[in-house]
């Protein structure tokens, strides 16, 4: 079993910056099978849930990315293997960003970001709010 615990939320000011943490835990063989493909995605109240960015390591050793449009430029996903970490760097925050940011993984290599349905693992989130 895989599980994802998130962290870094908080409450900051139109223009603040926040780093979130996803840290993958599991058996090595479920870990590595299991998130060959991790997004990040959000829920604002009332709303449905989006995926923001999403990250795999081709067979290159290359690592290729996705970003929702509302996003590109401002926001940066990373993945450190070593430490079964993804990571999402949000600059230049906005109220319209202000959610519950979840992890989610998935064994399948997803054709851009992907729909939450094509996600297998999900952690218990964390918030986010940005005020003007």
């Amino acid at each position: 079993q895989v599980q994802l615990v998130e962290s870094g939320g908080g409450s900051v000011q139109t223009g603040g910056s926040l780093r979130l943490s996803c840290v993958v835990s599991g058996s090595t063989y479920s870990t590595t099978y299991s998130t060959k493909f991790m997004g990040w995605f959000r829920q604002a109240p009332g709303k449905e849930r989006e995926g923001v960015a999403s990250i795999w390591l081709g067979s290159s050793a290359t690592y290729y990315t996705y970003y929702v449009d509302s996003v590109k430029g401002r926001f940066t996903i990373t993945l450190d293997n070593a430490k079964n970490t993804v990571y999402l760097q949000m600059n230049s925050l906005k109220p319209e960003d202000t959610g519950m940011y979840y992890c989610a993984a998935t064994p399948n290599r997803l054709a851009g970001l992907g729909t939450r349905y094509d996600y297998h693992y999900w952690g218990q989130g964390t918030q986010v709010i940005v005020s003007s």
